[in-house]
């Protein structure tokens, strides 16, 4: 999905979305993990073409996900190559590294997407009640909302189930680009409005705790690092004992008086 005025018409920006098609057809409990590559290219030299790559668990209430601020407008209108006649040529490269619950080809799923409103949102059954909660538990959410067009209040919602459920995941399944992602998108949905002073405050949370797990895996690395001489050593030491015990077994070994005698018969 594109949005070449942003998402939020007073940003300058050119906004880029992945988005699940026909996920109302998918069973329940469906989740897709894939690796996103958007590239803007410079039809002057590939070499100024401008890419950015994420990754990120599509979910059942939460199915699209991406750059708020794919290119400033600035930006875009600035470097040669980008706009030739007027046209923006952009690749998408999508990679699914896993998958959970898979289309059933027998059932035949419906063209038309039903939706339901909830607070003046347009969303999908599977959403209805991720919506109400993010309603009932932050009832000023939307009092300062400033979009009126209904396709991109739906992108907005889309946008911020996604990042809900980004913020939920633990911090081993997110990388710092992820954060930084989920923070530009954030960002951008506090500028339509959006009173998410609640949800800066979990992302900040996440990133702290992506802080101190990155430091423990730095601190075990190191304290391993530090233990294979010793464990060499053990090791070396078990083989020497392997060993005295042989010799100490031999050493009690008892003797034969008659050894010799039964070797001259």
């Amino acid at each position: 999905m594109a949005y070449p005025k942003g998402i939020n018409k007073a940003h300058d920006s050119f906004s880029l979305f992945l988005n699940v098609p026909d996920n109302e057809s998918l069973p329940t409990g469906w989740r897709r993990h894939a690796k996103v590559s958007f590239s803007l290219v410079n039809q002057g030299s590939e070499k100024l073409s401008q890419r950015k790559v994420t990754q990120h668990w599509f979910v059942q209430k939460a199915f699209t996900w991406g750059f708020p601020v794919m290119i400033t407008h600035t930006e875009l209108n600035a470097k040669m190559g980008f706009l030739v006649n007027g046209e923006l040529k952009v690749v998408a490269k999508i990679e699914v590294l896993e998958v959970v619950g898979k289309l059933d080809v027998s059932k035949e799923s419906s063209p038309i997407m039903k939706t339901i409103d909830v607070n003046g949102f347009q969303v999908l059954p599977s959403q209805v009640d991720s919506v109400k909660r993010l309603f009932e538990k932050n009832l000023d959410i939307v009092s300062k909302f400033r979009l009126k067009n209904p396709y991109l209040k739906t992108a907005c919602m889309n946008l911020l189930l996604s990042l809900t459920e980004t913020l939920c995941q633990s911090p081993q399944e997110l990388s710092n680009d992820g954060l930084s992602d989920a923070g530009v998108a954030l960002a951008y949905l506090i500028e339509t409005g959006l009173k998410l002073d609640w949800l800066e405050k979990k992302l900040d949370e996440l990133k702290e705790k992506k802080k101190k797990e990155e430091s423990c895996l730095v601190r075990l690395r190191e304290m391993d690092e530090q233990l294979q001489p010793f464990k060499k050593r053990c090791l070396d030491i078990e083989d020497q004992i392997s060993k005295e015990k042989e010799e100490l077994l031999a050493a009690r070994e008892p003797l034969s008086l008659y050894d010799d005698i039964d070797n001259n018969v």
